[in-house]
């Protein structure tokens, strides 16, 4: 059984957020750190919570009200503290939640959680105490909009038209979606910057044992 110690976390959180496609899942690979998966806290496809999109179509999976933010917070809390929390494996394709697994550090004194909704809970991460950084990747909306296309497409995740139409919504409303999440707390810059900040941030912070 691991004892939580609400004032010292075993482990700090850096929030790294920025437009679908931006290459966020393969910054945080390189960061060699435990990486949350914050896409994995989207809401079921049945949720009658679930955003629309401005004259219908469908439902506005850009929308941070398409995203439980609170079992987000929840699992980064049970994480930073007692060095495991159980997460959803999530299937975009299908809009469904396929099954529970464990999130576990291995004794990290920080981790990544990255996802298009991540500055939306930055105020929440600071307040608790539990966020080392919180970062925005931001790049050209042309290549942005190529590398999300391709990924959607390799691997499935939705129709062809639906991916156009959101892709071409998207590319327009980058620089909006960057300026969201700075004002939200996430400092944006290129690749090499948010590696840099994500290693800095690891090399300062000082591990605080779990004990169980």
């Amino acid at each position: 059984m691991t004892a939580a110690d609400p004032a010292h976390p075993a482990a700090l959180v850096v929030l790294l957020t920025g437009p679908s496609g931006s290459g966020k899942s393969s910054l945080a690979a390189r960061a060699a750190l435990p990486v949350l998966n914050l896409d994995d806290f989207y809401k079921e496809g049945d949720d009658p919570t679930l955003p629309a999109l401005p004259g219908g179509g469908g439902t506005d999976w850009d929308s941070p009200r398409s995203w439980d933010a609170d079992a987000a917070v929840a699992a980064i809390e049970a994480a930073a503290h007692g060095g495991t929390a159980v997460v959803p494996r999530y299937s975009i394709a299908t809009s469904s939640i396929t099954g529970m697994t464990e999130f576990t550090l291995g004794g990290a004194p920080v981790f990544v959680a990255e996802g298009i909704f991540a500055a939306d809970i930055a105020d929440r991460c600071r307040a608790a105490g539990l966020l080392a950084d919180a970062v925005c990747l931001r790049g050209r909306p042309a290549v942005t909009a190529w590398r999300r296309l391709r990924r959607d497409l390799r691997e499935g995740r939705k129709s062809m038209p639906y991916l156009l139409r959101r892709g071409w919504r998207l590319m327009r409303a980058e620089r909006g979606i960057v300026a969201r999440q700075a004002a939200l707390g996430a400092t944006p810059c290129g690749h090499a910057e948010a590696l840099d900040r994500i290693r800095t941030a690891a090399a300062r912070v000082v591990p605080v044992p779990v004990h169980g």
